[in-house]
């Protein structure tokens, strides 16, 4: 169940709507649902900013659906009617679902009774059952990098009963230093059918840990493609989900549908960095000696407590590095009810549709950070003793020593603890109504309540605790034509609403920054984001029986403006950022795609064009851009690009059947240059773009068992798919390095190739 049923056409549908099948889905043989997205559907592109393939971000029109705390998401994402946006960061883990026991996934923009989030649109993903699903299929697959996986996925009927099972499990050891991924799920489902009636009880299951090396400095990548700069870095993510669903058909005209669940949520993430502490020499009173000093961003040095409230003191030449730890564990639960009229108005055809859901999260986090010592291959050795909260304030003199004044100060890097609860409220009504044969008027919307409460289990830090309340109506409305047949206009407005997460709330104040998902501090109040977005386009197709040809087409021109959009903006203490609203940002381009079936071929081509800007002047941090001011201030105005999102991307892709039994394939993803982040005033060269091509062929040795072959990036192209700047200066000096170029990337993986068996029953 969608918020929008499964009643209604694509072709009565006023906005862009682009749908995967589960064949489409067998075609590219991916591992990772983002993947699939990225093939097929215009609008999306994957940007990594951790640097593993199983952590990617899905980049819809220039918005965001990611599964890393601190990236401002832009998608609501559902799967079987649950919305999956974790409780403390909207967050979206797609590597907890594994792509065989995907029925579809639709990616839709501009409906706001998809709720929160879906400022640039929403994700549905459906899931097989055994009433879709009949038979027995095993994979196994080896290649590249030490890539070894197996799949199985079983579904079968009895009578008015369904069962349907899907696990996988995947080690590979990658391309990168410190990037090995061990991935693990599961999904299941038991399915009834009965007079009118159907429900279905599911269970999603996921334990994951992957090294996450996330952005290396370009001259340390010259060296080699596949090192890596401060480790260990790895996350690991554990999730139990259990929901469920059904529909009942009430009346002849009226059928209402629900899902409850209930999701549990634990990671943990582990990240070696360059320690923003440097020794310092002790002056009395007291005994002589090195510790570890911090500069406050409130200008204040203070000489670095361990836990046990004694002052740190360091011995050896080696630089300082820092181990941060964060802890997150969540347990959300919520449900939606709805109804769906399909009695006549006016003598004419009409749909009414009228929901309400309630999603709540409770969330516990923590964090901790670790001295430690930076070895010549940039491993973070640990060992050393863990930040207290609380520092002893000092002069720092010229001779790089350290004079304590008696008083005491939080510590920039404390640990922190809390706790946040979410809970978010919707009411949303959608009528679509058949004025003619021709003509289909839509109109609706949403109102949505979000309160955010924070709450600091420390007791060191209460200007943490806060209680936050946004609310927000969201109205929808829109036309399709149909010209004749095989040719349809549509056209639409919307509103939506994104209100701030827990992870943004407690991260708003620069001058106590965050080292996400590391540390939280105090908040001014951040403002939600409102986005405004209109649709044009044309959609049609043609199907010709006799000749087995079909054809799939549509063209659309979009115009989204976020007002009081939310940026993370960088900190002057390396690796940390904090939040804020800045202003106005529009993001408006056009898209077209193109499917083709005909015998043996199947074809698609698609293309998408965002100018994605900043609409305001804007002052920003930036302190390692080589065009700061020396604040590190950088000054952003009306039309600079926004970063990380490229203007041109175009998908091609071809399949066909060399024999009965032989098919042979291949894909190009091509994408245009992105800003570096923290270049939002635009001043340095681009990250560049890049295009990758994909080859697949499988032989089917009998009717059930078929071999195949994989090659991903087959011309080994280079390219970046991430971009920012760090610390030279630091970096040098505690590491040893003599680097000059202050870019920092995630290199997209080389050429790899795989070959796998498949048995089905």
């Amino acid at each position: 169940m969608s918020p929008l049923g499964d009643e209604i056409p694509i072709g009565k549908v006023p906005s862009g709507v682009s749908t995967v099948s589960s064949s489409e889905i067998a075609r590219t043989r991916s591992d990772y649902a983002a993947d699939v997205l990225a093939a097929y559907v215009p609008g999306v592109i994957v940007s990594d900013y951790q640097g593993n393939g199983f952590q990617t971000n899905v980049d819809y029109r220039g918005f965001n659906s990611s599964p890393v705390d601190g990236v401002p998401q832009g998608l609501a994402v559902y799967q079987n009617g649950v919305r999956i946006n974790e409780a403390f960061g909207d967050t979206v883990n797609y590597d907890f679902i594994t792509p065989i026991a995907i029925n579809s996934m639709t990616v839709m923009s501009g409906n706001p009774v998809f709720g929160l989030n879906a400022i640039g649109g929403s994700i549905s993903i459906d899931m097989k059952d055994g009433f879709k699903y009949q038979g027995f299929e095993a994979d196994t697959r080896f290649g590249s990098y030490g890539r070894v996986q197996g799949s199985i996925q079983d579904g079968m009927q009895f009578g008015n009963w369904a069962t349907y099972i899907a696990m996988d499990a995947i080690r590979d050891e990658g391309f990168r230093q410190q990037g090995t991924s061990d991935i693990r799920r599961l999904y299941a489902d038991l399915g009834v059918k009965g007079d009118g009636s159907e429900f279905h009880l599911n269970f999603t299951g996921a334990d994951s840990t992957v090294g996450v090396a996330a952005a290396s400095p370009v001259e340390l990548l010259d060296e080699g493609w596949g090192k890596v700069f401060t480790t260990p870095q790895s996350t690991t993510n554990e999730m139990e989900m259990v929901s469920l669903n059904g529909n009942v058909q009430a009346t002849d005209t009226l059928q209402i549908s629900g899902v409850s669940y209930y999701r549990h949520f634990n990671q943990q993430h582990i990240d070696g960095n360059i320690s923003n502490a440097t020794p310092c020499a002790i002056n009395p009173p007291g005994p002589s000696a090195t510790g570890a000093c911090l500069d406050n961003l409130d200008g204040r040095s203070i000489l670095l407590q361990n836990t046990a409230g004694n002052l740190i003191t360091l011995s050896g030449d080696a630089g300082i590095g820092e181990i941060d730890r964060t802890s997150v564990d969540a347990n959300s639960f919520g449900g939606s009810l709805q109804g769906v009229d399909k009695s006549t108005l006016f003598d004419h055809r009409n749909q009414f549709l009228l929901g309400g859901s309630i999603d709540h999260g409770e969330v516990s986090f923590s964090s901790s950070a670790q001295l430690g010592v930076i070895q010549p291959s940039f491993l973070v050795q640990g060992g050393g003793p863990f930040v207290g909260p609380i520092g002893e304030i000092c002069t720092l003199q010229d001779d790089g020593s350290c004079t304590p004044t008696g008083g005491t100060d939080l510590s920039d890097i404390r640990p922190v603890s809390i706790s946040t609860r979410n809970t978010y409220y919707g009411l949303y009504f959608l009528d679509t109504f058949d004025a003619t044969d021709q003509l289909t008027l839509t109109a609706g919307g949403r109102f949505n309540v979000a309160n955010i409460q924070i709450h600091d289990e420390t007791g060191l830090a209460p200007n943490l605790n806060s209680d936050n309340t946004y609310y927000h109506f969201n109205p929808v409305a829109g036309a399709t034509y149909k010209v004749f047949d095989g040719l349809s206009l549509y056209g639409s407005f919307s509103e939506a609403n994104r209100a701030p997460v827990a992870a943004e709330l407690a991260c708003a104040d620069p001058d106590n920054p965050c080292l996400l998902p590391s540390f939280l501090t105090s908040d001014p109040p951040l403002k939600q984001v409102v986005s405004y977005t209109w649709e044009a386009g044309l959609k049609g197709g043609s199907t010709d029986v006799l000749s087995h040809q079909k054809m799939t087409w549509s063209v659309g021109f979009f115009h989204t403006l976020n007002t009081d959009d939310i940026i993370n903006v960088a900190s002057s203490i390396i690796g940390r950022s904090s939040f804020a609203n800045a202003g106005d940002t529009l993001r408006q381009g056009v898209e077209a795609q193109i499917n083709y079936w005909s015998g043996p071929l199947f074809a698609y081509a698609n293309y998408n064009f965002v100018d994605a800007t900043f609409r305001n002047n804007l002052t920003l941090s930036s302190p390692f851009n080589p065009f700061a001011d020396a604040e590190g201030k950088i000054f952003v105005h009306p039309g600079d690009r926004l970063p990380g999102v490229p203007a041109h991307k175009f998908k091609a892709g071809v399949d066909y059947a060399l024999t009965p039994r032989w098919r042979l394939g291949g894909d190009l993803i091509a994408a245009s240059d992105q800003i570096f982040f923290g270049d939002e005033s635009n001043q340095n060269a681009p990250l560049g773009g890049y295009a990758k091509v994909n080859f697949h062929t499988s032989y089917n040795v009998t009717d059930h068992i078929q071999i195949y072959g994989l090659v991903d990036n087959a011309f080994n192209a280079h390219y970046g798919v991430f971009g920012t700047f760090f610390d030279v200066g630091d970096a040098n000096e505690s590491a040893g390095t003599s680097f000059t170029d202050p870019r920092t990337i995630v290199p997209a993986a080389p050429i790899t190739a795989y070959g796998g068996l498949k048995v089905t029953f």
